[in-house]
């Protein structure tokens, strides 16, 4: 990077950074550089990428995309915002802790304020011992280049269908532990749940509220939660949407569905 590249990624960092000190923040996830713009002049203060979002937007399914691709997709991102990008970054396309370090490194280079590490290989969640040294690679990084950058360090059993809440909570102290500045369980489906990874650390957690639909913002501010994201919600609704209007299409041919759409002028105010 540049030292003016640098110095706006760090920027970013603290910006993103202070977003977690205090308070209940919206995390909404973009899956390419049009909903990004789209969100942030919205007026949300950071994003994040997902996964499943952008392997669709490829045509693939989530983890089919190379590092290569997720690189080249965080910096087209970061270079068209101005707010903190957070990303997805999977299991960081490496096992071994350096090599997955290494990776991150490659990460923050395209711009990104903060990352997510998952403890899940893409075929079976990594032994305990391993997934720590991962997050303490990582974090040394990361933290070694810019300080304010947010590392978090996600516990993947419930959303792998694992199923072990206790081995949940000892993966995410352990995490806690190795330098991790987030925490992020995906899965949790209830206040108990939250209120039980809230108390095992003073680090800030991610919820992921599609499992929990009816939860409000200021429920989670009430709980004591710090960012809320969508994963590839927002990116599935709008697939509903298209599916919807395609099968009105073919099976009926019924085009009253274009009634529902944004119109030109505030997509046009929103992308300018």
């Amino acid at each position: 990077m540049t030292d003016s590249t640098t110095a706006d990624q760090q920027s970013k960092s603290r910006a993103f950074h202070a977003l977690h000190a205090a308070g209940t923040f919206v995390l909404p996830n973009f899956w390419d550089v049009g909903s990004a713009v789209l969100l942030q002049n919205l007026g949300f203060k950071a994003l994040a990428s997902t996964s499943a979002g952008f392997a669709q937007s490829l045509g693939r399914l989530d983890s089919q995309v190379t590092l290569d691709e997720k690189l080249k997709h965080l910096q087209e991102v970061a270079s068209a915002t101005v707010i903190p990008i957070n990303a997805d970054f999977e299991h960081g396309f490496a096992d071994a802790p350096d090599a997955c370090a290494r990776n991150l490194v490659r990460a923050i280079e395209t711009g990104i304020a903060g990352a997510s590490i998952e403890d899940w290989s893409r075929h079976e969640l990594y032994d305990a011992t391993l997934a720590t040294e991962r997050i303490q690679a990582c974090a040394e990084a990361a933290h070694a280049i810019d300080p304010s950058f947010v590392l978090t360090a996600r516990a993947e059993n419930l959303l792998r269908g694992v199923g072990n809440f206790d081995d949940t909570l000892a993966r995410l102290a352990t995490y806690d532990n190795a330098g991790a500045d987030a925490l992020y369980a995906p899965g949790l489906a209830n206040e108990q749940q939250i209120s039980d990874v809230l108390g095992i650390t003073n680090k800030p957690i991610n919820v992921l509220c599609p499992f929990l639909p009816n939860t409000t913002v200021q429920d989670y501010e009430r709980l004591g939660v710090r960012r809320i994201s969508l994963g590839s919600a927002l990116a599935n609704v709008v697939t509903q949407a298209a599916i919807d209007a395609s099968q009105k299409m073919l099976s009926k041919g019924d085009f009253s569905w274009v009634s529902q759409g944004a119109s030109g002028k505030a997509i046009q105010q929103l992308l300018s």
